[in-house]
């Protein structure tokens, strides 16, 4: 029992991951903001961005607060569908 909550959870997180990155990519592609632009406008590194992009690297409720301040969207924007 216990297994199968945490592989539920963990299908969960990947799956918020993987939409969260998506946004990203579409609010930035929006923007036409490369990778490095985003970058530079949240004062990440590039190749962070493409890691959470990609669904690859978690994220600080900071950071997540940083990318959506560079994109001017609301931080729930996000994680919407």
């Amino acid at each position: 029992m216990v297994n199968s909550i945490l592989i539920e959870r963990s299908g969960d997180l990947m799956e918020i991951k993987k939409i969260f990155g998506e946004n990203i990519k579409k609010y930035r592609k929006q923007k036409s903001f490369s990778q490095e632009k985003l970058a530079e406008l949240s004062g990440l590194h590039r190749t962070y961005i493409s890691a959470v992009e990609c669904g690859r690297r978690s994220i600080s409720l900071n950071n997540i607060e940083k990318i959506a301040d560079a994109l001017e969207v609301e931080t729930y924007q996000l994680f919407v569908r």
